[in-house]
């Protein structure tokens, strides 16, 4: 009841704010003012001296004035990211939703039994599971188990083929019925459409299985490196700008078996909010002290810095023997690009370390899709430690870690992932081998180029289209990951349904992955789309927009049109 009452209250004052910044605003004193060369000066401002361009007039009338920043201050950059906070009428009833879906669980609960184990003989061991855990998952999480884990059988091209299945008894258990269903697919993250079942990529990855077959079966310091994983790492080093690259077999296992090798105790790390669950863990297994600031916020991360180093240790006040700042490339739940340049800068003033993982953003940001270095026109030298996977854009498995020489020869001694982890598979690394050399031209295509230009625009028209139709879409407008917020759990449900219906695959995401108020459907995007298929999903998801209410956002619609071919900026 006090959160509800606070989600009440907290509207009620900013709105009695702004109405009285308004009056303020209206109530300001304009004296001796000039026109002098278009420039309209402005002698006093409530005792400030302002400047304001007047572009246009007409009969003696200013119809639009833009104030002219001073000298001394930079022009700030127009901002490419939006998160549009949850109108309060929709947080009451998200809520009220939520809470009946729990009271309708506890009284199932009482009437009829579960169709699960139970655990027996248990005395004097920990439960398997949490109580509200297993609550949760038996008569919430339920109703709308159908819209997740849904097997495939096809590669997760464009489109995908999805296994059809049917349950008897309300989402207890799941029988297949024999048939399938082609689907446009919008959960992918095959970034640049290099998941494909012909083409160079497939054809080179089945040849490399003839030759060297399917797998060493051991680590690399017990039976030795294979060739094509040295040509990888140096084509990895060659294409991220960096002395040395080391790879691995598997994406998540890169993240937490290489950190605990980096920090240990003694070490202070920063880590954004909405760090993935790779990075978290890892950070848990290194026993380094870990604060959280909050996501793509410099100004607490530079408090945080601050504090660090006036304060030190906890109880010996002793330095940090390191601080290292961890962060994401592209959020994959939340659609946002990190802000790299202003990261860097603190990190040198402060003399700290940074860890970028770029999973999300190597190969889908930047001219040359070398990631958010590429993108913001970095030194990939000023990132300590440069970290991706090739699950996403490169359409194949496991990670990679690159920087400098000497980084990268001690991770190789003493990297759990490299002493005990399974090294490459060869037909996995021919895929990497094939897809980067198209990215970087070295086939002598354009084909590369291509596929990260068709993403973009891909992602520039998808964005645009959907702020039209006045939904709330989080995350940055160059961000292949695109958030639609639907917020009420039966909702999630509802989208995720329908679309299935129209032939539309797509990933729904609530709580406990996301806050309780931010449910949310994910389309991911990817160069292999086509104008048409965007469009076809685009014109379901308007249609659904007003079936289901989807219409939240309250920011002004933007009245051009969106043209598929707009140049990129």
């Amino acid at each position: 009841m006090l959160r509800l009452a606070s989600l009440v209250i907290r509207p009620l004052i900013a709105l009695v704010g702004a109405v009285i910044l308004n009056m303020a605003g209206n109530g300001i004193e304009r004296k001796n003012c000039v026109v002098r060369n278009g420039i309209h000066i402005t002698k006093q401002l409530n005792g400030k001296q302002r400047k304001f361009n007047h572009e246009i007039f007409q009969n003696g009338t200013i119809k639009e004035a833009k104030e002219m920043p001073n000298s001394t201050t930079k022009r700030k950059r127009r901002s490419k990211e939006s998160f549009e906070k949850v109108p309060l009428c929709t947080a009451i009833m998200t809520y009220l939703g939520f809470y009946l879906l729990m009271f309708l669980g506890y009284i199932n609960r009482l009437f009829f039994t579960p169709k699960v184990a139970k655990e027996r003989n248990r005395e004097g061991y920990a439960p398997l599971y949490d109580r509200f855990e297993s609550f949760y998952l038996q008569y919430v999480y339920r109703r709308v188990r159908d819209c997740w884990n849904r097997p495939i059988c096809s590669v997760p091209g464009a489109e995908v083929v999805l296994k059809d299945r049917m349950t008897p008894d309300y989402g207890w258990t799941f029988q297949f019925t024999g048939t399938t269903t082609k689907c446009l697919n919008l959960g992918s993250y095959n970034y640049l459409g290099f998941a494909e079942a012909t083409g160079p990529c497939a054809s080179s990855a089945a040849q490399a299985i003839q030759e060297y077959g399917c797998a060493s079966c051991s680590p690399v310091q017990e039976f030795g490196t294979h060739p094509l994983v040295v040509e990888l790492e140096k084509l990895t080093a060659e294409f991220l700008g960096v002395e040395d690259s080391i790879v691995f077999g598997m994406g998540f296992g890169t993240n937490s078996l290489n950190l605990p090798s980096l920090i240990s105790q003694g070490c202070l790390v920063l880590s954004d909010e909405k760090n993935h669950a790779s990075l978290i863990l890892g950070l848990r297994l290194s026993g380094a002290t870990i604060r959280v600031f909050k996501h793509n916020n410099m100004k607490d991360l530079e408090k945080h810095l601050k504090d660090a180093i006036v304060k030190g240790q906890p109880k010996t006040r002793r330095p940090w023997r390191k601080i290292l700042i961890v962060v994401e490339g592209v959020y994959s739940m939340e659609g946002s690009i990190v802000k790299l340049p202003e990261v860097l800068e603190l990190k040198k003033k402060y003399k700290a370390y940074v860890y970028l993982d770029e999973a999300h953003s190597i190969g889908a940001l930047g001219e040359k899709g070398r990631g958010v270095v590429d993108y913001y026109g970095c030194n990939p030298k000023d990132v300590d430690i440069l970290m991706g996977t090739f699950t996403k854009s490169f359409g194949s498995a496991g990670g990679y870690i690159a920087g400098s020489k000497h980084l990268i020869d001690y991770l190789r001694v003493n990297s759990h992932a490299a002493c005990y982890a399974s090294s490459m598979s060869p037909p996995i690394v021919m895929q990497i081998l094939t897809s980067m050399s198209i990215i970087m031209g070295k086939d002598g295509s354009l084909e590369g180029e291509r596929r990260i230009r068709q993403l973009a625009q891909n992602t520039r028209y998808f964005r645009r289209r959907l702020k039209k139709m006045g939904v709330i879409v989080y995350g940055n407008e160059d961000s292949p990951v695109v958030p639609l917020l639907v917020y009420m759990f039966s909702k999630i449900g509802a989208v995720v349904r329908t679309l299935l219906e129209r032939k539309i695959a797509t990933v729904g995401v609530g709580f406990p992955a996301t806050p309780l108020m931010e449910g949310r459907i994910r389309f991911c995007l990817s160069a292999a789309h086509t104008r048409e298929q965007l469009d076809m999903a685009l014109d379901v998801l308007e249609e659904m927009a007003s079936l289901l209410g989807l219409r939240y956002s309250q920011l002004p619609i933007p009245d051009d049109e969106v043209a598929y071919d707009d140049e990129l900026e």
